[in-house]
C-alpha cells in the first residue's frame, strides 16, 4: 500500500478503461480519491474534470484541485482492422491527447499561483510498442526504438509530455506491456478458444510476449505516482516474459485443455492484416530495469501464477 497517496487526488483520463478502472480501485484502497476525466457534461465537479481531446478542450481551472495526472486515454490499438483511417486515430487519439494535457499542465504550473504547487506528477502510459519488432533480444529503457508504425506512434506520444517535462512537472512515461485480465483485453479474447481445445501457439511461436498482470499494472503505476525519484521511460512488464509458445502451452494446462491448434501466420494475417504482425507476430522480450531499481516488488512475476489468479484456477 502506499501511504503517501492517502488524500491525493490523482485525475485519471481513460477511467473507465480496463486499467483505469482497475487504477481507480487501487488508489482508492491507498486513501486517494480519484478525478475522472470525461467527455460528457460533468455530473460530479468534485470528481470529475471535462476534457475533449478531439477538439483540444480541457477545464484547466479544476487541475488546480488535483495533485498528480495519470493519462491513460488512447484508441484501443486491437478494435479493428489497420486501414488508414483508423490508424490515423490510433496515433491521434494518444499524440493529441497526451500534448492537451501536457500544455494545459504547462499553463497552469506558469501561473504565479502555481509555483510550487500542484499538479506535482504525471503519469502516462506509453507501450512497449516502442521498441518493435526485436527478436530475442534483451530490452531495456535505454535500448533504441523500432521503426515500425507502433513504434512511431510510440516515440510520437512520449514525445508529446515535452511541456510537462518543460514545465517541471515530474513525468514518466509507463511503457506497458501485454496487460492479462479475464474482463478484457489479450487473455480474454483468448479463453474461449482455448476452453474449447482449439488454442495454441501464432506463427512460429517464438515471438517473445512480454506480459503483466493486471494489478501488478495498477500496483505499478500507483508506485510511480508515489515514488518521486522516478521519472522518465518505464517498462512496466512483469520479469520473466515467456515466448508465444510457452504463453499457449501454460494458458493450456491452466486451463487442462490441449493448446495444440496453432494459428500460422499466414491465417493470422489473412484475420487481422497488418494488426497480426504488430501484435501477433511481433517479439518484444523486455525487462522492468527501472521499476526493479525503484525497489517495486511484482505480486505476479510468474505467468502460470498469474494465470491461475486471473482465470480462477
Amino acid at each position: 500500500m502506499h501511504a503517501s497517496l492517502a488524500g491525493q487526488r490523482v485525475l485519471i483520463t481513460g477511467a473507465s478503461g480496463l486499467v483505469g478502472r482497475r487504477l481507480a480501485a487501487e488508489l482508492h484502497q491507498a486513501g486517494a480519491t480519484v478525478v475522472a476525466a470525461v467527455r460528457r457534461p460533468v455530473d460530479d465537479p468534485a470528481r470529475e474534470l471535462f476534457w475533449d481531446p478531439q477538439r483540444g478542450e480541457i477545464d484547466v481551472s479544476k487541475l488546480d484541485d488535483v495533485d498528480a495526472v495519470v493519462h491513460l486515454a488512447g484508441e484501443n490499438v486491437a478494435r479493428g482492422r489497420w486501414t488508414a483511417s483508423f490508424k490515423r486515430k490510433i496515433r491521434e487519439s494518444r499524440v493529441n491527447g497526451t500534448r492537451l494535457i501536457s500544455e494545459a499542465l504547462a499553463r497552469r504550473a506558469a501561473k504565479p499561483q502555481a509555483a510550487g504547487g500542484r499538479p506535482s506528477a504525471l503519469v502516462c502510459a506509453s507501450a512497449i510498442g516502442y521498441y518493435g519488432d526485436r527478436g530475442d533480444e534483451t530490452l531495456i529503457e535505454s535500448s533504441p526504438p523500432g521503426d515500425d508504425f507502433l513504434a512511431r506512434v510510440c516515440q510520437e506520444w512520449e514525445a508529446a509530455c515535452q511541456p510537462a517535462r518543460d514545465a517541471g512537472i515530474r513525468t514518466v512515461n509507463a511503457r506497458i506491456g501485454v496487460v492479462l485480465s479475464a474482463e478484457g483485453g489479450a487473455l480474454a479474447k483468448m479463453l474461449t478458444p482455448f476452453k474449447l481445445g482449439a488454442g495454441g501457439k501464432v506463427g512460429h511461436g517464438r515471438q517473445y510476449m512480454s506480459w503483466i498482470a493486471i494489478d501488478d499494472v495498477a500496483r505499478a503505476i500507483a508506485f510511480l505516482l508515489a515514488n518521486a525519484d522516478v521519472s522518465g521511460p518505464v517498462n512496466v512488464t512483469a520479469p520473466r516474459p515467456v515466448t508465444n509458445a510457452q504463453f499457449a502451452q501454460t494458458l493450456g494446462r491452466v486451463l487442462r485443455r490441449p493448446a495444440i491448434v496453432p494459428l500460422p501466420a499466414f491465417a493470422a494475417r489473412l484475420l487481422f492484416g497488418e494488426m497480426a504482425d504488430a501484435l501477433l507476430l511481433s517479439s518484444t522480450r523486455v525487462m522492468p530495469q527501472a521499476l526493479a531499481a525503484a525497489g517495486f516488488q511484482f505480486q505476479y512475476g510468474e505467468l502460470e501464477g498469474a494465470l491461475r489468479r486471473l482465470v480462477g484456477r
